[in-house]
């Protein structure tokens, strides 16, 4: 397979992610501007900081009246999924260039890590499977600018439109990435966990009860997986 075919591969794969963030996009374009961010302050951040979810929460605590180490602190502890992500697709792209490495790094969301885990995962030995990850990537990236963008321009003469209930297609989204995801009994309750722990702590400040709910996801995950592999490990022996 050659490289424009797994780049182009990448973006076709990728584009139901982008139809759902579609709406998230322009929203938080639409929103930004009642946050006091300019326009070019708004686009700004979808290109250079370019995570949706930190981007939300940046703005819902800059409205608040919030701190900017209360921002920055907060938006680092929500993105250190990312970490999980990328230790995840290490082994992959360990032996490319640091070229490459860095600008994946940077693209790397969920979205993207949803579509590529899935093509590291097919065994057709591909040595250009990194062109995949760029497509998809890159396709996500400059589509969340573009809806950014659209948000800026036209959201303010939408009236209300954060209470239209688009972002709906985003949590849509999200539940189409995780549950395929979910293929043993570890995985399933630490989606549980996490799921419960965030609605009980919904209402604490700063999001953390979206940080309680990762950590006590990623708690039960780990210790019932080890279980789980030391089931299996006494039933081969």
């Amino acid at each position: 397979m050659s490289r424009s075919t797994e780049f182009v591969r990448g973006v076709r794969d990728i584009v139901p992610m982008l139809i759902g963030a579609m709406p998230f996009g322009i929203i938080y374009g639409t929103l930004a501007a009642g946050a006091g961010l300019d326009a070019w302050q708004t686009l700004g951040m979808s290109l250079l900081v370019f995570a949706g979810s930190a981007q939300f929460i940046a703005i819902t605590l800059l409205s608040g009246g919030a701190g900017v180490a209360v921002v920055l602190l907060t938006t680092l502890v929500v993105n250190l999924r990312h970490a999980l992500y990328s230790a995840s697709l290490q082994p992959f792209v360990s032996h490319l260039p640091k070229r490459w490495r860095m600008p994946l790094a940077f693209w790397l969301t969920d979205e993207a890590f949803a579509v590529v885990q899935h093509r590291y995962a097919e065994e057709d030995g591909s040595p250009l499977k990194h062109w995949y990850f760029l497509g998809a990537a890159l396709a996500m990236y400059l589509s969340w600018a573009s809806y950014t963008l659209v948000g800026v321009v036209f959201g303010q003469a939408v009236p209300n439109l954060a209470a239209w209930g688009l972002d709906f297609a985003m949590l849509a989204t999200f539940i189409g990435i995780v549950v395929p995801m979910l293929r043993n009994r570890p995985q399933v309750a630490a989606a549980l966990v996490a799921g419960a722990v965030a609605l009980l702590c919904h209402a604490l400040p700063y999001k953390l009860g979206l940080m309680a709910a990762a950590l006590s996801g990623i708690v039960v995950g780990v210790v019932l997986e080890r279980r789980y592999r030391l089931g299996q490990l006494e039933e081969v022996l």
